[in-house]
């Protein structure tokens, strides 16, 4: 028989098997964190805001100082120094400007130019309405509208102010320049924006027509006074004017014109209360 070969069947090995020598120590197997795609997409996230928070925090500082660059500007360019006041007479030029560039940003033309944008200044004693207008950076003016005063009464101490149609307009513990006294009126109540109680309502359109000839011909009355037959007389000082009844006013006054300034300083009364066209002279009677 012939030889027969003995075949030897070979062990399958265990491919996850590790052959481990001694004296060696095994490593723990370190496991693969496995990245889920809602972490990936978290980190993602976490990662745009940032770089977005960045942007918007360099855009607002390119902002603010824009912003302060031109805060700087306005304030050093806008800068009133030129400042003209027409109009006033009960107000100084420096109480006028104290009202309308007072507070906060006063000094400036352009923050004035908006204040007072399309509307006047009003609700100021004695005033009607005052207008800023912007002539330049640097200048404004002001034009002030007063009330139409025809004359002042003194009661219970206070100088009260009527118009031309005898509606008390203003009260006051101060005299106004340049607007007269009137005497001799009967009154008992003063009310503010109501016509003076008087017994003859049409002697202020006498005392509005003497006022506007008094500034005519650059006459300053101190005192217009009216006796109980409502014959008028003006004082000027010491000198008294006796202009009678309410008959030719206007042409008296264009004729006192040349007279006054020989009386200036004398204490007496003035008769013009007989007048005419050919009457050259009047009788001064000193006091």
């Amino acid at each position: 028989m012939g030889d027969k070969k003995t075949v030897k069947k070979k062990k399958k090995t265990n491919p996850n098997l590790r052959l481990i020598k001694n004296g060696d120590v095994e490593e723990p197997k370190k496991k693969k964190r496995r990245i889920r795609k809602g972490e990936e997409r978290t980190e993602k996230i976490r990662f745009g805001r940032t770089k977005r928070v960045g942007i918007l925090l360099t855009v607002f500082l390119s902002f603010l100082l824009v912003l302060g660059g031109g805060y700087f500007y306005i304030i050093n360019n806008y800068k009133v120094t030129t400042v003209h006041v027409d109009g006033s007479i009960h107000y100084t030029n420096e109480e006028i400007m104290e009202m309308v560039m007072g507070g906060r940003f006063g000094d400036n033309s352009l923050f004035l130019s908006l204040k007072y944008r399309d509307k006047g200044i009003e609700g100021v004693p004695f005033v009607e309405t005052m207008d800023v207008d912007i002539e330049a950076k640097d200048t404004i003016r002001i034009t002030v509208y007063e009330k139409a005063l025809a004359g002042y009464v003194r009661y219970l101490g206070r100088y009260v102010y009527f118009d031309k149609d005898g509606i008390v307009v203003e009260t006051s513990m101060e005299e106004t320049a340049g607007i007269p006294q009137v005497t001799g009126l009967s009154f008992d109540h003063v009310i503010l924006h109501e016509p003076l109680p008087v017994d003859k309502p049409e002697l202020f359109d006498e005392i509005l027509n003497i006022t506007q000839q008094l500034a005519k011909y650059s006459l300053t009355a101190d005192r217009i006074y009216f006796d109980s037959a409502y014959e008028v007389t003006l004082y000027f000082g010491e000198a008294k004017i006796a202009l009678g009844e309410n008959e030719d006013i206007d042409e008296k006054i264009m004729k006192l014109q040349y007279i006054l300034p020989d009386l200036l300083g004398k204490s007496g009364t003035l008769d013009m209360r007989e007048y005419s066209e050919d009457t050259k002279t009047y009788s001064f009677e000193q006091d």
